[in-house]
């Protein structure tokens, strides 16, 4: 359908959770997902998330990390409509403070020790090897719809990175590898009085846990190998896996973590332009970011 059912997903969460009707109050909102608070006749509260396909798994998500004891919002219940998910969810309030580093670290030592979900996607060295042909392939749909027309430096930068990507995706399967919460950000991590809840689990896959730590400090501002050093460090330190130091692929540990992040980040941007969104409008924007990202992955895996 064009338009998200939140309204009729919101009736349905409410008739499972024994409620009749809830005032909304939009927290964020965006094309593919949104987040609302919404408040009951007695005054009570709970958080309404619904999201499109791809991030209608994350309730199977954030029931398995409870199960392992992973600290997370408690899920009250869910419901699918017409590929859309909607959740309803235990409210932390506001935040005490926002995520710091040490935070984010005592997060992931957490995380990356839970007992691996047989039900999670995996990215193992073989799918992250893959990822620069998945890429291409992506491209080839977009020109075949007449779109990203002047990619021919998209297509040489992705041609170069598959090429070396068999000797660079070694060591994907070194530890930490497990629980991988992929939308690892200060703003996934809700510091309150009762202590820290991870957040936004739709995208959560078993895979490199350098991946998570590589995305801590975004994607906006050009890597920095050298703050990512200090951070493994203090992940190691905190009681993360001491492999999380040791070069893989012929790199640094840094490196290797930055450049398959943003290299997995570029996969990721290609199939949104082409498959989950898929409007032409939004391609100058995809576009630069893959190229950004590709001069990136260049430069990081030393291709």
């Amino acid at each position: 359908m064009t338009t998200n059912p939140s309204t009729e997903l919101l009736g349905n969460l409410l008739t499972a959770f024994g409620q009749t009707t809830a005032v909304r109050e939009e927290v964020r909102v965006w094309s593919m997902s949104g987040v609302e608070r919404v408040t009951f006749s007695d005054g009570s509260t709970a958080i309404f998330k619904y999201a499109k396909k791809p991030f209608d798994s994350e309730d199977q998500a954030l029931r398995l990390a409870r199960t392992l004891d992973v600290p997370v919002p408690q899920l009250h219940t869910s419901a699918v409509l017409d590929d859309w998910l909607g959740m309803l969810m235990e409210d932390l309030g506001p935040t005490a403070r926002d995520a710091e580093d040490l935070d984010g670290i005592a997060a992931a030592v957490v995380l990356h020790s839970t007992r691996t979900a047989s039900a999670l996607p995996v990215l193992d060295r073989e799918r992250l090897r893959t990822l620069p042909v998945r890429s291409l392939k992506h491209l080839e749909r977009l020109r075949k719809a007449d779109r990203w027309r002047d990619a021919e430096d998209v297509a040489g930068a992705l041609d170069r990175i598959a090429q070396a990507a068999e000797v660079r995706s070694a060591g994907a399967t070194r530890e930490p590898f497990g629980w991988v919460h992929s939308e690892f950000h200060p703003t996934s991590l809700h510091i309150g009085e009762r202590g820290w809840r991870l957040l936004d689990f739709a995208r959560a896959f078993t895979g490199p846990g350098l991946l998570d730590l590589a995305s801590w400090h975004g994607t906006i501002e050009p890597p920095h190998p050298v703050r990512l050093r200090v951070f493994l460090e203090q992940y190691v330190i905190a009681g993360g896996a001491p492999e999380a130091l040791a070069p893989r692929g012929g790199l640094t540990a840094e490196n290797w973590a930055l450049g398959w992040h943003r290299m997995w980040a570029v996969e990721w941007f290609m199939e949104q332009s082409i498959r989950w969104i898929n409007d032409p409008t939004t391609d100058p924007a995809y576009s630069k970011a893959v190229r950004r990202h590709l001069t990136d992955v260049l430069h990081l895996l030393e291709i």
